[in-house]
């Protein structure tokens, strides 16, 4: 479709996403995230929640397994997409609005949290982290790639530090500033 405008929204996954499968056999997966605003009470200074926005996300194919494989409630996550809008009455026969995004691109915010990026291994997939056409066992830089698999925490979402170094395959110093 043309013409949705195409936007950005940081905020936490309220469920764990819902992977499904078309009658075709095609993998989609469904999520939901909600964006809480602070604001600011002006007389007495103090922040609050503001009203939270709902949105439900959708995404198809690959990327939907690799969605569903990827992101847990209570993630704090990125997301990009075409808003699009439906109208649909409830249980109650009351007639609702629904702001959706059909996902272009998401994943974790890096602010309060650490993560691993790992490869595809299907459809040799170009761009990102990985996928340069670099030899096997060499990174984009010509150096040795690090070891995939587990670094000592299952979990990269609770990371607390742990594993955190630099994961980029050689070409940094980690003693130097940038």
């Amino acid at each position: 479709m043309a013409g949705e405008p195409l936007i950005t929204v940081v905020g936490n996954l309220v469920a764990d996403p819902e992977p499904r499968v078309s009658q075709a056999g095609k993998s989609w997966v469904t999520f939901r995230i909600a964006s809480t605003p602070r604001v600011r009470d002006r007389q007495s200074g103090d922040w609050s929640d503001g009203e939270a926005l709902f949105l439900g996300c959708r995404a198809f194919g690959e990327y939907a397994d690799n969605i569903a494989s990827s992101l847990t409630k209570g993630m704090r996550v990125i997301v990009q997409g075409r808003l699009t809008q439906r109208s649909y009455t409830d249980n109650q026969g009351q007639q609702r609005t629904s702001l959706d995004l059909e996902v272009e691109e998401v994943g974790p915010t890096l602010r309060w949290a650490s993560a691993q990026v790992t490869r595809g291994q299907s459809r040799g997939q170009v761009g990102g982290f990985g996928g340069s056409g670099a030899p096997a066992g060499q990174s984009s830089w010509g150096q040795p790639a690090a070891p995939q698999g587990n670094r000592g925490n299952d979990n990269p979402w609770t990371n607390s530090g742990q594993g955190a170094g630099n994961d980029f395959g050689g070409g940094f110093d980690d003693e130097q500033p940038f």
